[in-house]
């Protein structure tokens, strides 16, 4: 893929893609990102097979990233002290048991050599117990909210027959409601300190939150940082099992963790691109672009743009003087959870690198298409315990 990519790059900072215009420079794909014309075009995994009302779809479109405008401003503003690096480092002692546990799980007793499959033994049941605890919610109830969140997310997955499974997603989401409802009265009561009281602490000129608002963010967290940090890690391991190198100087250097991250999202983010609608005539690096123009902002072209990242197909996560990776987006609908999602990935790496040595991939490891989240299927390796 990168190098068609690259050849598109040396000829124009946009091409035609097969979803039509397609941003590939990084200044490009960051000005669009910043561009309020360019909106998210609201439920297309629905539209494309038919859905456009109904419950499910009004969910959906209910979801902060479907909002746009003031409404959309208005949560944010509301929402967004509570996912800051400082706010999120509270929960760094929960990540790194969590993935201290799960590695005790698949070691043998002292050192030796253990197998495993990094995708189903350590990056799938990673992140929810970190969701749960950050809204707080008790260990007992942890697989549950793995429940909901497996069933609600193929709604907003580009899978064929969901208007089959519509009924399923609907009553596992309604049972999410219930329990948050349930958790916001206790909060509301007795605040603690958790994500749920935050949000229920947030106040912006008098402003606050309705109970609906509450049951939508907090139901959005859970949605929103499941898949992407399963599938994020484990492609982030496969790049480092793939350079032992840079897996000895994390080792030896944890402080490096937040850079292995960024350089393993620059060099291989599982979501590629995102979609956007222009709402009027915008003219931006001497592209006119017409309203009612669908364009694919490819992030991760933008990511190895060789103007930007010198030599962009090496991994150096000790690389320096270099601007943000553009997996997270920008502008208005920058992910308001980049900071737990990055600290919960670089918590896992300092665990993972710290126990974990001689690693090596024993068994293929395909990726999934690209079409909504990619990385591995499946990440069989071999490695020696400390």
């Amino acid at each position: 893929m990168y190098p068609r990519i690259q050849a598109a790059q040396r000829q124009a900072p946009i091409a035609l893609g097969p979803f039509g215009p397609e941003v590939l420079s990084y200044q490009l794909v960051r000005s669009v990102l910043r561009d309020a014309r360019f909106q998210i075009p609201p439920g297309l995994n629905l539209v494309v097979q038919g859905i456009t009302s109904g419950p499910l779809w009004d969910k959906v479109m209910n979801s902060l990233l479907c909002l746009e405008g003031a409404a959309h401003q208005r949560l944010r503003s509301l929402t967004s002290k509570a996912f800051t690096p400082r706010a999120t480092f509270r929960l760094h002692d929960t990540m790194t048991a969590v993935m201290n546990e799960l590695v005790d799980r698949i070691v043998e007793t002292g050192p030796g050599t253990n197998t495993c499959d990094v995708v189903t033994d350590l990056a799938r049941p990673y992140p929810v117990p970190i969701i749960c605890a950050l809204l707080g919610a008790p260990r007992e109830d942890w697989q549950q909210f793995s429940v909901w969140a497996d069933e609600i997310f193929k709604a907003f997955s580009f899978i064929a027959g969901v208007s089959e499974i519509e009924p399923a997603v609907m009553r596992a989401w309604g049972q999410l409601d219930d329990y948050v409802d349930a958790m916001v009265e206790r909060r509301r009561r007795s605040l603690t300190d958790d994500l749920l009281s935050d949000l229920i602490r947030a106040e912006d000129g008098g402003d606050r939150l309705d109970a609906a608002e509450l049951r939508m963010l907090a139901g959005g967290l859970l949605l929103a940082g499941t898949d992407t940090t399963r599938n994020q890690l484990a492609a982030s391991m496969h790049v480092l099992c793939e350079r032992p190198d840079q897996w000895e100087l994390l080792t030896e250097r944890p402080e490096l963790a937040m850079h292995a991250v960024e350089e393993t999202m620059r060099h291989s983010p599982i979501a590629c691109g995102t979609l956007r609608l222009v709402s009027e005539d915008a003219e931006i690096g001497g592209y006119l672009f017409p309203a009612g123009t669908m364009i694919l902002v490819n992030t991760a072209a933008a990511n190895r743009d060789p103007t930007v990242y010198d030599d962009p197909a090496r991994v150096d996560i000790t690389r320096q003087g270099v601007p943000a990776i553009l997996t997270f987006g920008g502008g208005i609908h920058y992910c308001l959870g980049a900071n737990l999602a990055r600290r919960e990935l670089a918590e896992a790496l300092t665990v993972l690198t710290r126990r974990m040595r001689n690693l090596r991939i024993v068994g293929p490891a395909p990726w999934k298409p690209m079409v909504s989240l990619g990385g591995p299927f499946s990440l069989p390796i071999e490695f020696e315990t400390v």
